[in-house]
């Protein structure tokens, strides 16, 4: 008996060894976690500036400049700020920028000047602006961020038509900009202008297959923020070559089915008084052709939903001759918004940014294989055509 409880004792101080706390942890109070990083083009602080002049520099090229927007600390005072732009007045974040040609040795410079390391673990956005991306690759820009295994490979990747700073930025007290951004793509269900969020991981892979692709693009005037269109990349360049608006970007969620939400307003044959859609539901479905060397495809696009809205007066009954002339209505309405981004796509950009390519892989693999290597060139000149049906299903809470 006495040999088992020895040997119990024994098993119990070996556990307690192997299950003790992790040794080599940081408090998070004792870090500084940042939850947004910005890039734009280099534009040297007011502090770096003054710095410099006392002989506060190193060598490097003025190629951009980083912002990175930190929470302050847990249960601690506030942290004065020590850049030109941030935490004021209530404001819970500061923001911080350096100005290098290297985002490794900017996040290291940050430990000249903070008492706590810089920590990605919780990075939630990262904001190009639309001029350094222009100059500049995607794949060059964010090559370390791909690479450090503290940043969340889930972290939202956004392109501004501004200035990155000013998209991390806010008037409004409480507001974290960071927190904000990442919140907005929840809406993609109330509205069709809003891409599929696009985070590091898909972005890398794209980047990696050579596929052009979109980036949402936010706008920012007076301190607030807006989701409008997007910015179109080349496969080829990983560059900034021109945008999508808005209606740009319902064109392309009837071509890709991911209109799940969202206003279409048209306007009535006759009478030509407004009228509007409220999409609940849509499938769309690419459809590949090939007969030798010649390549087509047909798009499919059915949707559900409510008549929403309707400034005929006299009110026109809801009968079933009324409802299917707003269907016809609503789906050549769905139709010009598929032709005006397919013309951005095909002739505009040369480009080939919904899904097109992916289809022709799956249905003719040996075909995709001669032709993905200039997809983008070949796509401009393939014809595509569309058959759109609008469905709806009921009227509202009309009286009628």
């Amino acid at each position: 008996m006495n040999r088992i409880r020895k040997k119990l004792t024994l098993l119990s101080t070996a556990l307690l060894v192997f299950t003790s706390g992790c040794w080599s942890s940081k408090e998070i109070e004792d870090l500084s976690v940042y939850v947004g990083l910005g890039l734009d083009v280099a534009e040297e602080s007011k502090f770096e500036q003054d710095i410099n002049k006392q002989g506060g520099h190193y060598p490097k090229n003025n190629v951009f400049t980083s912002t990175v927007q930190i929470v302050p600390r847990v249960g601690g005072k506030q942290e004065n700020q020590s850049s030109s732009s941030g935490s004021s007045g209530g404001q819970t974040f500061l923001n911080e920028q350096l100005t290098g040609d290297s985002l490794f040795q900017i996040f290291r410079q940050f430990a000249l000047r903070r008492d706590r390391p810089l920590i990605g673990h919780h990075l939630k956005v990262i904001v190009v602006s639309q001029e350094l991306s222009k100059k500049y690759s995607m794949e060059q820009l964010l090559d370390f961020v791909l690479r450090d295994n503290d940043i969340r490979p889930s972290s939202l990747v956004l392109v501004s038509k501004g200035r990155a700073l000013d998209a991390l930025s806010s008037k409004e007290p409480g507001e974290i900009p960071a927190f904000y951004l990442r919140g907005l793509v929840n809406n993609a269900y109330r509205t069709n202008k809003i891409l599929p969020p696009v985070s590091l991981a898909k972005l890398d892979g794209k980047m990696q297959s050579g596929s052009s692709f979109l980036l949402q693009n936010v706008l920012t005037a007076d301190g607030e923020h807006k989701f409008s269109g997007a910015g179109v990349y080349k496969g080829k360049t990983k560059k900034w070559i021109g945008s999508l608006n808005q209606v740009d970007l319902q064109g392309l969620s009837w071509i890709t089915g991911e209109a799940k939400g969202g206003a279409l307003k048209s306007y009535a044959p006759k009478k030509k008084h407004t009228i509007v859609y409220e999409i609940k539901s849509t499938k769309s479905k690419i459809v590949p052709k090939v007969h030798g060397d010649d390549i087509s495809f047909h798009v499919k696009v059915e949707s559900e939903g409510q008549l929403m809205e309707d400034w005929s007066a006299p009110e026109i009954p809801s009968t079933e001759k009324y409802i299917k002339e707003c269907e016809v209505q609503f789906a050549d309405t769905a139709k010009e918004q598929i032709q005006q981004v397919m013309n951005k796509m095909q002739h505009t950009y040369r480009v080939e940014v919904a899904g097109f390519g992916e289809q022709l892989r799956i249905k003719y693999p040996r075909v995709w294989k001669k032709v993905k290597k200039n997809w983008d060139e070949t796509f401009s000149e393939i014809p595509v055509t569309y058959d759109v049906k609008m469905k709806i299903t009921d009227y509202g809470s009309s009286t009628d």
